[in-house]
């Protein structure tokens, strides 16, 4: 076990969770964008984008708690986690009547992203709050390897 095991795990959560907030920032920001892609001569609105994160280790639950009770010696490979993709979300844009919009179609009808601001708010609370839970562990992470270093 490394010493800095700790540390590079929480770091990793910190990396990823900086990468969902400015992703959720994103949406926010594109909430009312309605021409962000080009597709087959027409533009598409801006389309909600979501952070998929998976472990780095492929190893079980039970491997660790073994390898912890020492009935099962080492255990390889990186802790925490990464993220795997960012993906776009594939519900339909919302159809909002407002005529006078540019984008508007014949029957007045404008294509608006698929981000609802109040989810993107739930999401931006949670990513904050898994950010600070990472900051409070790492600095304990911390506090305890300087306390080790006082040991007589």
């Amino acid at each position: 076990m490394s010493l800095f095991q700790g540390i590079n795990t929480s770091a990793s959560a910190l990396t990823a969770n900086r990468l969902r907030l400015d992703t959720i920032a994103s949406n926010i920001a594109n909430a009312e964008t309605t021409r962000a892609t080009f597709v087959d001569g027409k533009w598409q609105p801006y389309r909600r984008k979501m952070i998929e994160m998976s472990p780095r280790s492929s190893e079980s639950f039970d491997s660790f708690l073994q390898a912890a009770v020492g009935t099962v010696s080492g255990r390889g490979g990186e802790q925490g986690v990464r993220v795997t993709a960012i993906q776009e979300d594939n519900t339909p844009f919302k159809r909002v009547y407002d005529p006078s919009h540019p984008d508007a179609d014949q029957d007045g009808y404008v294509l608006m992203p698929n981000v609802d601001p109040m989810k993107e708010m739930v999401d931006l609370i949670s990513a904050s709050r898994s950010y600070e839970a990472n900051v409070t562990a790492l600095n304990a992470t911390k506090a305890m390897m300087l306390k080790a270093l006082e040991i007589k």
